[in-house]
């Protein structure tokens, strides 16, 4: 069997690595999951500089959430589990998602429990799920729980896709206009570059300083296609590193205007994943460790690990939250309430309710606020690039007036 390196971090936050011997990466992560071991980073040995492959198979988050909504309904009309797991296998159009449910049904035909099923795919099904299915079958409210997962879904998907919407137009004007600059700078500026040369004047500095980011184009023209894709390449390694993400993270939060926006997304996908799991019957123990996994912010995961670990020494929830420094002080104080009146995961889910609202209201103030920047931007490079072509021949036109 291959050998396999991972590193991560255990249930108090410590970092843990080392090797393991494993039939493959899924059953591996598993036994560390049992183990309380989060590890991000888990690769084949003499594999780790692996290029990555791409187009690998995934699965949408809305044929997810698709799922889980059509399965809530079937489990809620007295449909046996293994026709339910049958049926939505056979209507699913992803192969992917298609295979893995078929497996999940040959695992629970064989006497698994669903939720143990599902641990067998973890790129399918996360912690958050698997935990919440478990919480379902133990307390025989699987439909529930299904519906809850859709709802949270759902809003995920949604929380997400208004992020994407918000960033499409800054960043087609921004490519527009980096097109329209480099394709000035590689045919046009050189029309005019041969024309001056010809007529042997003498050029303002501005138009020798455009004539000079021509030429450097012209010649150079792949740096800036290897440096991009260089960049992106070298954010993806970094962002492999524990330590590396924990930093990229942090700066993320600190930016300006993105940080503001970034850090009101992590407090409304932690609020909403604690409460769902809460509501659904997770412990705030286990609950905190599955919300620190999948926050997709190595910032916000180690606040709440060492949150968990403060809640285990017998501190209450709102100081730890206090001390990280992530979360805004209204945040923690209604949860402080939520805790003191026995209903945390009301409070939870109406946090998580109003700053999906308030990510809403940041993006489009985000846009509105970068749309006046781009295009006086792209009208000073457009319009400083023909101003300085022109100069000479304004020049010129002096002269001969004079």
């Amino acid at each position: 069997m291959p050998v396999f390196t991972f590193s991560g971090k255990n249930s108090a936050g410590e970092k843990v690595a080392g090797e393991r011997v494993a039939v493959n990466k899924q059953v591996l992560a598993t036994q560390l999951r049992r183990e309380q071991i989060n590890a991000p980073t888990i690769r084949e040995k003499g594999k780790e500089f692996a290029m990555p492959t791409f187009g690998s198979g995934k699965v949408n988050t809305k044929d997810i959430a698709v799922f889980f909504r059509q399965f809530s309904v079937m489990i809620d009309a007295g449909l046996p589990l293994v026709q339910c797991l049958e049926i939505l296998a056979a209507n699913q159009e992803n192969p992917t998602f298609q295979k893995g449910l078929t497996s999940v049904r040959t695992t629970v035909e064989g006497g698994a429990t669903l939720a143990n099923a599902m641990r067998q795919h973890p790129k399918l099904f996360d912690d958050l799920t698997t935990n919440m299915i478990e919480a379902g079958e133990t307390g025989g409210i699987l439909d529930l729980i299904l519906q809850r997962l859709a709802i949270y879904v759902e809003k995920a998907v949604k929380l997400k896709s208004a992020v994407k919407s918000a960033l499409i137009y800054p960043v087609s004007v921004i490519s527009l206009a980096t097109l329209i600059v480099a394709a000035l700078l590689k045919w046009v500026v050189p029309i005019f570059a041969n024309l001056f040369a010809g007529l042997g004047v003498a050029l303002p500095l501005p138009t020798r300083i455009v004539m000079g980011l021509s030429a450097f184009v012209g010649q150079f023209w792949w740096f800036f296609i290897v440096g991009g894709v260089g960049l992106v390449f070298g954010i993806k390694q970094v962002r492999k590193d524990p330590r590396g993400r924990y930093w990229f993270d942090y700066l993320m939060l600190k930016l300006p205007v993105i940080g503001l926006l970034l850090r009101k997304i992590a407090v409304a996908r932690f609020t909403r994943t604690l409460g769902t799991l809460i509501t659904s019957g997770v412990p705030i123990l286990e609950g905190l460790s599955i919300t620190a996994r999948t926050s997709g912010n190595a910032v916000l995961e180690e606040a709440l690990m060492k949150v968990r670990k403060a809640i285990e020494e017998g501190r209450t929830i709102v100081d730890p939250l206090r001390e990280s420094g992530v979360f805004p002080s209204m945040v923690t104080q209604m949860i402080g309430v939520g805790e003191a009146t026995g209903a945390m995961d009301n409070m939870l889910q109406k946090i998580a309710d109003f700053y999906e609202d308030e990510v809403d209201t940041a993006t489009k103030d985000m846009l509105a606020m970068l749309e006046p920047i781009i295009i006086g931007v792209l009208g000073i490079a457009v319009g400083g690039i023909v101003i300085s072509l022109y100069l000479p021949l304004f020049s010129m036109i002096a002269k001969l007036a004079g």
